[in-house]
C-alpha cells in the first residue's frame, strides 16, 4: 500500500506554497499579477516541476502571462532553492490549467438541464427527493 502523503507530494506542496508567495510578493511583472497556482507535479528526481496555474481573466492574455512567467522563472528557481531544502532545485515549466473553467462550464450545463427538466415536469419547487440529496 502506498503512503498517503509521499515525500514527493509534500515537496510539491511546499514548492507550490513558496512559488505562490514569491509570485504574489516578489515578481514585479504586471503580466503575472492575477494568477493562482493550482498544482505542482515533480519528476521523481526533482529535476523538473510542472506548475499549473489559472488566471482570473481566463484565457485572455494567456500568452503574455506565460511570457512573464518564463521570464521570471530564473528568479523564481533561485529563490525557491533558498527556501526549499532539496538536493536539486527543479526547472520550472508553467502550464495553464483549464480544469477550473471546464468545471464551471459543466456546472452551467447541469444547471440548464435541471431547469429544463423542471420546466418539462411543471415543477416550481424542488421535490422531496431533491431536498434529501
Amino acid at each position: 500500500m502506498a503512503k498517503e502523503f509521499s515525500r514527493g507530494a509534500r515537496v510539491a506542496e511546499q514548492i507550490k506554497r513558496e512559488l505562490a508567495e514569491l509570485i504574489r510578493l516578489e515578481v514585479k511583472d504586471p503580466r503575472v499579477g492575477f494568477i493562482s497556482l493550482t498544482d505542482v507535479e515533480l519528476t521523481p528526481d526533482y529535476a523538473h516541476a510542472k506548475v499549473f496555474f489559472t488566471s482570473m481573466k481566463g484565457e485572455e492574455g494567456l500568452d503574455e502571462i506565460l511570457i512573464g512567467l518564463r521570464r521570471a522563472s530564473g528568479f523564481l528557481r533561485r529563490e525557491l532553492g533558498r527556501r526549499v531544502r532539496i538536493h536539486t532545485t527543479p526547472e520550472l515549466h508553467f502550464v495553464y490549467d483549464r480544469s477550473v473553467e471546464h468545471g464551471s462550464y459543466m456546472s452551467v450545463l447541469i444547471d440548464q438541464v435541471v431547469t429544463a427538466d423542471r420546466a418539462q415536469r411543471g415543477d416550481e419547487e424542488p421535490g422531496e427527493e431533491e431536498l434529501k440529496a
